[in-house]
């Protein structure tokens, strides 16, 4: 059997983006004709289940259909059992997923022994990180007078050691691209200092740089209906579609593009 592709949505600072990311990417796949299952590691919160718990209703409610991911809950109770046991449950999980052509694993905003596992087998490892120094701080060190880079982040550092893992058990590499979220339309300068850092990192630490998704309404707008613009279509339309939407469309296009993932089988967004 082909083994599925696994990603894994990474960083250990809440609020970068992280779930909104990864439902966006699982849209994409669905829609460009890939199986996904998914897995949240953010065990209390589970976000993803959420969300697809939503587009299901939505799709239910309005006699529609648009595909669905396969979903592997860690159970709730798990936070309070012992690391050997949660590590076994994983393990299992990602044994009943192995019948797709993804697997997508969204982690929590913390160092858990849980997300270290999951990024030390993962193929793919997608990073977002907002426009800012805040957000910089997860992945390096800066001086605090010539905001020069001191050294990477301890999050670096866990990426760098999952790699070795992975290329000494398997001899395969995993692939890690950090992605500039959110980008502010202004704020230029702090901008290329960001920019600079962000460059330095990545020779040093060995990551690619991709396009994120910027702050639009769209993304927050279609959140409750558990759909993205991948999905919209002229049946599957809960707002009215503009060419805003038609942009952030091929914002997601060129974002999987980035990393190497296929969107070609997606819905046509129509402005009619």
């Amino acid at each position: 059997m082909t083994q599925p592709k696994l990603i894994v949505i990474g960083n250990e600072k809440g609020g970068a983006g992280k779930s909104t990311l990864a439902i966006h990417i699982v849209a994409g796949l669905l829609n460009g004709g890939a199986s996904v299952s998914i897995l949240d590691l953010d065990i209390r919160q589970q976000s993803l289940g959420h969300f697809f718990a939503n587009r299901k209703a939505w799709l239910d409610a309005n006699g529609q259909t648009a595909p669905m991911p396969r979903e592997h809950v860690l159970e709730a109770l798990l936070a309070s059992q012992p690391e050997e046991v949660v590590l076994e449950r994983f393990q299992s999980a990602l044994a009943e997923a192995a019948a797709s052509d993804f697997i997508l694993i969204d982690t929590p905003g913390a160092d858990t022994a849980l997300s270290r596992n999951a990024h030390s087998k993962a193929d793919l490892i997608v990073t977002p990180m907002n426009d800012s120094f805040v957000d910089f701080d997860t992945l390096g060190v800066v001086d605090p007078v010539s905001l020069e880079l001191k050294r990477p982040s301890l999050y670096s550092e866990t990426v760098w050691n999952s790699r070795k893992q992975k290329a000494m058990e398997t001899g395969q590499a995993i692939d890690w691209v950090v992605l500039r979220n959110r980008l502010a339309p202004t704020e230029a300068r702090n901008r290329r200092r960001v920019d600079d850092r962000v460059q330095a990192l990545s020779r040093r630490v060995g990551f690619r740089i991709g396009p994120g998704l910027r702050d639009r309404v769209i993304y927050r707008e279609l959140f409750p209906f558990g759909l993205t613009v991948a999905d919209l279509s002229p049946t599957i339309k809960p707002v009215a579609i503009s060419l805003q939407h038609v942009a952030a469309r091929q914002e997601l296009r060129a974002l999987m593009a980035s990393l190497n993932l296929p969107l070609d089988g997606a819905a046509r967004v129509s402005v009619d």
